[in-house]
């Protein structure tokens, strides 16, 4: 496999806003359906990272062109549009545009360290359904160790930048007496879990009201934290009730229009879904003030130029792992010389010739140790030297030329 043949394409926040990304957003479902036809089209390693802030897909294929229809093909959003505002990355390029996703260079909010997971629940559904092979897992553990290394040894994911703090810090600069306020959080997936949690922490309140679909999840999280919840049925009323509300789902149409909001009180929302789950037009309305991701990614914290500080220290650290990956990648092309040397050495071993000419007629067994040995030797010259022909026969003299085999 020639590392050209490795493609990342995808759109992300510096060239769409919430609504454009929404519409190439893929869900399980879609998903499923995409590697189906992955498969029809021979495309055997590929995973798909969707996000409130990007869609890509990293995967060994013929050309980026057939990644784009892939994908559009189970998009809301057409190939032409995503054409239009794209990247496309191969080889080198796509290598490290993945390690910096991983290591949150290439977040919306600088050091955001929730992307790993994310790109961890991506590759395991990939993995799950058999497109993960020994190229891509090679490839995605590298990011992970990367990862782990800048976050322990930078302050790169230091302090409370994220989508779901930067919502906190929305109501602490424009809500009065939040502490006063009724909130409906819709949602208690990770995003809604961690901003319930933000609010408690940060805001000193629990006069929230949890929704969600599966009610159980609400349930758990409300008895965590002691606070109330209300089933789905409830949603019009609870909205009503509510001064401020948060939204963090996954629904394919808004679950809050403007029709709803018409007649109602002053409010505050926060639309942390994408695509955007409460309707974009409600920001119309005199008396409500909507936010989405996309303006809370605007607003500053305190940590942010530290953050910026410590770049130059993780890709420092991402060049060192690059590189790991890349020598490993170089010498995947030597293997099958490497398994041949392996199993002409035992033969040799074993052959009558070579048992006498040495006097080691009563061996029943080659000395597998040193035969491996002689193998890593050859996988170092020929990662130095790129002759894998004349070290091939170098390691097969130094083998023979070996005195003892005990």
């Amino acid at each position: 496999m020639h590392l050209n043949q490795f493609f990342v394409i995808g759109i992300n926040y510096k060239k769409t806003d919430v609504s454009i990304r929404g519409q190439f957003a893929i869900n399980a479902d879609q998903y499923n359906a995409l590697l189906q036809k992955a498969n029809e089209q021979e495309i055997r390693e590929i995973f798909v990272l969707s996000t409130c802030n990007r869609t890509e897909v990293y995967a060994l294929a013929p050309s980026a062109a057939v990644l784009i229809q892939l994908l559009c093909s189970e998009t809301a959003g057409s190939a032409n549009t995503f054409k239009e505002l794209c990247y496309i990355k191969q080889g080198q390029e796509a290598v490290e545009h993945m390690f910096s996703v991983g290591a949150g260079l290439d977040s919306q909010i600088l050091g955001d360290y929730e992307i790993v997971g994310q790109m961890k629940i991506a590759v395991k559904f990939s993995r799950e359904k058999g497109f993960i092979g020994s190229f891509m897992e090679r490839l995605f553990n590298t990011v992970l160790q990367a990862s782990k290394e800048i976050k322990n040894q930078t302050a790169l994911s230091g302090g409370t930048v994220s989508v779901s703090f930067a919502a906190i810090q929305f109501l602490r600069e424009n809500v009065n007496d939040v502490a006063g306020k009724k909130i409906v959080l819709l949602g208690t997936g990770k995003i809604g879990k961690n901003t319930c949690k933000n609010l408690v922490d940060y805001l000193h309140t629990r006069n929230i009201t949890l929704i969600n679909r599966t009610e159980e999840k609400a349930l758990e999280l409300a008895a965590e934290l002691k606070l109330l919840t209300a089933q789905m049925d409830d949603l019009d009323q609870q909205v009503s009730d509510a001064d401020i509300i948060i939204v963090a789902t996954n629904a394919e149409v808004p679950v809050i229009t403007k029709a709803s909001l018409i007649n109602s009180n002053k409010k505050v929302l926060i639309d942390l879904s994408i695509p955007n789950n409460i309707e974009a037009s409600a920001k119309e309305l005199a008396h409500i003030t909507l936010v989405n991701v996309d303006d809370l990614a605007k607003i500053n914290d305190a940590t942010l130029q530290k953050r910026i500080d410590e770049v130059p220290k993780a890709k420092a650290i991402i060049r060192k792992f690059m590189n790991e990956f890349y020598e490993w990648n170089c010498m995947r092309k030597y293997a099958p010389v490497l398994r041949a040397l392996k199993e002409k050495l035992h033969d040799l071993h074993t052959c009558n010739l070579f048992l006498s000419s040495f006097e080691y007629e009563e061996m029943a067994e080659p000395n597998s140790e040193y035969i491996q040995k002689v193998v890593n030797n050859m996988a170092i010259k020929m990662r130095r030297q790129h002759t894998p022909g004349c070290n091939y026969i170098q390691a097969i003299n130094d083998y023979i030329a070996q005195p003892v085999l005990a």
